[in-house]
């Protein structure tokens, strides 16, 4: 009987977590489908009119969700995190990535935005705290030499390829800026609330590109149309609020190092469905950026401990069997 007592709180404990995991892996899934979308929508709509067309969407079907769910405004305090998170990553960020993608193929720009989980656990331990132990430190380095590896991969068909993979790394900052900055609107509204009004503050920023997006939803293709609605509702509007979810739930860093899995799934999906595989030496500079990140998430182990030890830590009169 005493051992049920034990271990029955610890069941209802394992709920949240499984539900963080399960958030998390929907957002890792649907990300990873976004790159390859935003590749095919790419050929008909500018990055500006695709970034706007994909917020408007995704817009949209939040909105309908709050009021579904009767979610109200924001407290104040959240406010600034949702403003810069918008302005950051669901603004700059989708503009910059979608022009980036245009230079380079889906996997490539997969590879590079993610040595944003490296400047989230940097900007983490600036800006909320948290810990910058060696090995993290190490794992930077190592990441970075994976990104140069990947530019340089990418240079010998032009500047313009470089300059894609430029741009790949500015969204990397942008995304990262965007995470730090939402972990702590997430302290004080829910994850609806935060990526609903986040994505209407990207939406505003992106304003400027109506006419463009006007002009080129008139003549693009039915598929390219049906791509970027696709990212307004799932990626973003599904994807970034079970990401606020997750985030919630856990550190920055953590739920950051998540979407190293991404790489991996727009290889196979950019396959799949472009036709597109990164060459060797972008792999080469993909799994340094990989290898970077375990090295960063690796801790050290705890040495186990003697009997003699076990003994002689045991309180005076305790006995054996407890």
């Amino acid at each position: 009987m005493m051992s049920t007592a034990r271990t029955s709180p610890s069941a209802p404990s394992r709920r949240p977590q499984l539900l963080a995991a399960g958030a998390a892996t929907v957002t890792v899934v649907l990300w990873a489908s976004a790159f390859v979308s935003i590749r095919s929508a790419g050929e008909a709509y500018s990055p500006g009119a695709l970034a706007l067309g994909r917020l408007l969407s995704g817009a949209v079907t939040l909105a309908l969700i709050c009021l579904v769910r009767r979610e109200g405004l924001p407290p104040r305090a959240a406010w600034r995190g949702i403003a810069i998170s918008g302005l950051l990553w669901f603004g700059f960020y989708m503009v910059v990535l979608n022009w980036g993608e245009q230079q380079v193929d889906a996997g490539t720009a997969a590879l590079v935005v993610n040595v944003g989980p490296i400047l989230i656990a940097l900007l983490g331990a600036r800006l909320l705290g948290d810990a910058l132990p060696p090995r993290l430190l190490a794992g930077m380095a190592v990441s970075f030499a994976g990104a140069v590896t990947v530019g340089l991969s990418m240079s010998g068909e032009g500047g313009s390829s470089l300059f894609g993979v430029v741009l790949c790394l500015l969204a990397a900052v942008a995304y990262a800026g965007g995470v730090v900055a939402q972990k702590p609107a997430l302290g004080h509204a829910s994850a609806l609330q935060v990526t609903t009004f986040g994505c209407l503050v990207g939406a505003v920023l992106c304003l400027p590109f109506t006419g463009q997006l006007v002009h080129e939803a008139a003549d693009a293709p039915v598929s390219a149309t049906l791509n970027m609605v696709y990212l307004g509702v799932f990626p973003t509007a599904l994807a970034f609020t079970t990401w606020a979810y997750a985030l919630a739930r856990t550190t920055a860093g953590r739920m950051g190092a998540t979407t190293y899995a991404v790489p991996a799934l727009v290889v196979l999906m950019s396959w799949l469905a472009l036709g597109e595989v990164p060459g060797l030496l972008t792999l080469a500079g993909g799994a340094l950026c990989l290898a970077g990140v375990a090295v960063s998430r690796s801790r050290r182990r705890a040495r186990a401990a003697t009997p003699d030890e076990l003994v002689g830590s045991r309180p005076e009169g305790a006995s054996r069997s407890a």
